[in-house]
């Protein structure tokens, strides 16, 4: 990330791989050599602690390149591991929350996402006998971070670019509730090698964490972009966005992504107004006529902070290097 300015970021929304899931070792023994041989001298602690530290430098230069006030958002997952004949939890979750204390991040609440991934009738251990069954992990963790305090918005322009990037009020009930349930992501990626290289979460994650943390024009940044899920996210809700993913393969799958970038995003907005004005016409049924109406779309809103929210649609995308893309939006609903 050397090549990323100092304090030029405002938004971090990624998923690292998971030390201890088995599918990263081959990534992180590559990185450093002594992981590989920690595992096969099955020293599991040795292994996560080695893994971790090559995430910290992640960490370290997310936080030297996100401005003030600018959020991180890390989507990670707890392991569960069998090594030398004894199964434990590796707790990565709470490492990194430990280390990016440590950097100087404010560490806010975070939100659980529960996956549904598993079948009820799934379980670890020694089926009905106690104690020797385990509690099956359904959620993974969304860490929420901060750099400094509250991020100022000055002037006139600042502060109406952040009244259009509103959210509408049932939405804000929704999205920052502590516990996010949704699917997680089937991966429809061409080769085993991506394929097990993936992580990837889903689109409404990243688009949720784009849309609380960040403005129209901001700038998004993805770590470990895999198959740019958060880039797709930060086109669809205007935002700028950066992505860095070491494993070349992944690049014409996030290029391909593109093609249809217009079409899903101007659906995806298209289905966002018209989950509002389902809601209104249910509370105006339930609870009497809303007292605010927005400018642009001119329906009812609950609030004054809402009045001013406008998306504005994709019109192109062009390619304008090697994975460099320009976007253009309209300005008119």
């Amino acid at each position: 990330m050397g090549e990323i300015a100092d304090e030029s970021i405002h938004l971090m929304v990624s998923s690292p791989p998971y030390p201890m899931i088995g599918m990263w070792d081959e990534l992180f023994s590559k990185q450093n050599p002594e992981i590989r041989e920690a595992l096969e001298n099955k020293e599991g602690l040795c292994a996560f602690e080695l893994m971790h530290k090559e995430l910290d430098k992640v960490w370290c230069e997310v936080y030297r390149v996100l401005s003030p006030g600018g959020f991180a958002c890390i989507n990670i997952g707890d392991a569960t591991r069998t090594i030398g004949g004894g199964f434990r939890l590796y707790s990565n979750h709470s490492r990194i929350l430990n280390q990016c204390r440590s950097i100087g991040f404010q560490v806010l609440p975070d939100i659980l996402w529960r996956k549904q991934t598993n079948a009820p009738n799934k379980f670890m251990g020694s089926g009905m006998l106690p104690p020797g069954a385990y509690v099956t992990l359904e959620h993974e963790f969304i860490l929420v971070l901060r750099k400094g305090g509250k991020r100022e918005f000055r002037g006139d322009e600042e502060k109406s670019n952040r009244q259009k990037s509103a959210f509408f009020w049932e939405e804000r009930n929704k999205w920052f509730s502590d516990v996010w349930d949704f699917k997680g992501t089937t991966q429809k990626l061409n080769g085993n090698r991506t394929r097990k290289r993936s992580g990837a979460y889903p689109f409404e994650l990243a688009y949720r964490l784009i849309n609380m943390f960040s403005v129209r024009g901001d700038k998004v940044l993805d770590p470990f972009l895999g198959t740019g899920t958060t880039l797709t996210a930060a086109v669809v809700s205007g935002r700028n966005s950066i992505g860095i993913e070491i494993d070349p393969d992944f690049g014409d799958i996030v290029s391909s992504r593109t093609k249809n970038i217009i079409e899903l995003s101007n659906k995806f907005i298209e289905n966002r107004l018209n989950r509002h004005i389902e809601f209104v016409k249910e509370r105006t049924e339930t609870k009497g006529e809303l007292k605010y109406t927005n400018k642009m779309y001119g329906f009812p809103v609950m609030t004054r902070q809402e009045t001013e929210i406008f998306f504005s649609k994709l019109k192109e995308i062009k390619e304008t290097g090697n994975h460099l893309f320009e976007v253009y939006y309209s300005d008119y609903a």
